[in-house]
């Protein structure tokens, strides 16, 4: 634990070294409060919740996290810094752990300062703070597996830009496949045991589940197994292009 320490610490503190961290966090908190109030009538609704800032989450990620993903790998990769980072006394696992854990942590501290609004629907009404809880919970989860995702892809390529674009193409598919217009297509023609694995492999529809107050123990293990699947997916994708 305490190699991966190390390199939380290191990573974490990268990304405020630039302008980079302030960027995003603002973009994100803008996005969230344009979404919540405005495209999802919050005041028009004239409900004390927060199901309209829950309900962008997955498209907010889908454009934002590949942006703090794809440096993860493919700039150690293009400042050839990667073969001198690997030659330290870690192991490949404890060095992907502790990259995850930053991007993470980093995007955990965006959605934290999101907090002013779960205290402006507390002070506009008695909103249920026990299904907005499990909301934040499930949004949590649902950026850990697409940061495991991001990092990965980051690592198949030098290119930032590249990585960017294959993370938001992968994301995609995971995001849309429980959208009604996807399932709505499936239907048409696959039988009903496809459509249901269509849907249980979408981030939408587990956190769905979880953003209404059902913190069901399949959507946490779902989104559990998809984050140790990717980040071993991501140790043996970097051992194999470590010499690249």
């Amino acid at each position: 634990m305490g190699n991966v320490a190390t390199i939380f610490r290191r990573e974490f503190a990268g990304y405020f070294a630039t302008p980079v961290a302030f960027i995003f966090i603002i973009i994100f908190l803008a996005l969230a409060g344009s979404f919540t109030f405005y495209l999802g009538y919050f005041i028009e609704r004239g409900n004390a919740d927060l199901q309209t800032f829950f309900l962008f989450h997955p498209w907010l990620y889908l454009l934002l996290i590949p942006a703090v993903s794809m440096r993860l790998w493919a700039e150690e990769r293009k400042q050839g810094t990667i073969e001198l980072f690997l030659t330290l006394p870690i192991s490949l696992t404890e060095a992907v752990v502790g990259k995850f854990l930053a991007a993470w942590t980093f995007v955990g501290l965006a959605l934290a300062l999101t907090f002013p609004m779960w205290i402006t629907v507390n002070v506009l009404g008695e909103p249920d703070n026990g299904v907005i809880a499990a909301g934040y919970i499930g949004s949590l989860m649902m950026a850990g597996a697409y940061i495991a995702i991001g990092s990965c892809l980051s690592a198949f390529t030098k290119n930032q830009v590249i990585a960017f674009v294959i993370t938001i193409t992968v994301c995609f598919l995971f995001t849309a496949g429980g959208s009604s217009a996807v399932v709505g297509l499936v239907q048409g023609w696959a039988p009903e045991a496809v459509v249901k694995a269509v849907q249980s492999l979408s981030f939408m529809t587990h956190f769905q589940n979880i953003s209404k107050g059902v913190i069901d123990l399949r959507d946490a293990i779902y989104f559990i197994a998809l984050i140790i699947a990717w980040l071993a997916a991501n140790v043996l994708v970097v051992d194999l292009k470590k010499a690249d």
